[in-house]
């Protein structure tokens, strides 16, 4: 009996133990406001495909996008992913005003259907891409590589760089990809 009561009394102070680390790490998700993968400070691993594209100037217009469309999250996680990348540049190609127009919050979900268009689940290096091969991309939409003289392209657009991220790969590209408006 006696067991029994010095068992019971550890196992209550165990529960209450849990309970305060609990509140303890709900309190500080709550205070500090950081929520989901992107919020995860590691200088020393490799970075992941969203901190690819923060780290490079040439990269600003997307990365501004991603964050309009809300998608930095999920580019974040796991995946692995193959993403296209435009460059500034590339954006720069678009028709006057198209750019602003899709980064106002009343166009999201058409900003996020064309960014993730621009997105593969898996990674695809440009060694394993053969022309006419088919990708599906997150946005439910294939679209077609094109391998000439040894350049690769991906609905039209040149592959100009690639670098590995922690959960995938990154492909420089020097336009943006818009899907087919039919491919739904």
């Amino acid at each position: 009996m006696f067991v029994f009561a010095v068992l019971s009394i550890s196992l209550m102070a165990g529960c209450d133990e849990k309970k305060t680390s609990n509140e303890t790490a709900t309190t500080s998700t709550e205070t500090t406001g950081t929520v989901g993968q992107m919020n995860v400070k590691d200088d020393v691993s490799q970075k992941n495909v969203v901190q690819v594209a923060i780290a490079s100037a040439d990269h600003s217009t997307l990365v501004k996008a991603v964050q309009a469309a809300e998608l930095v999250n999920a580019l974040s996680n796991a995946g692995p992913f193959t993403v296209f990348a435009p460059t500034n540049a590339a954006f720069d190609k678009l028709p006057a005003g198209t750019l602003d127009n899709l980064l106002k919050p009343e166009n999201k979900e058409a900003l996020a259907d064309i960014l993730q268009y621009h997105v593969s689940l898996g990674v695809y290096k440009v060694a394993s891409l053969q022309d006419g091969q088919v990708l599906g991309q997150v946005n439910g939409s294939n679209i077609t590589v094109s391998v000439k003289d040894g350049k690769v392209m991906i609905g039209g657009a040149n592959v100009i760089a690639s670098v590995a991220a922690s959960n995938g790969i990154v492909h420089v590209i020097d336009g943006v990809l818009l899907p087919p408006a039919d491919s739904k």
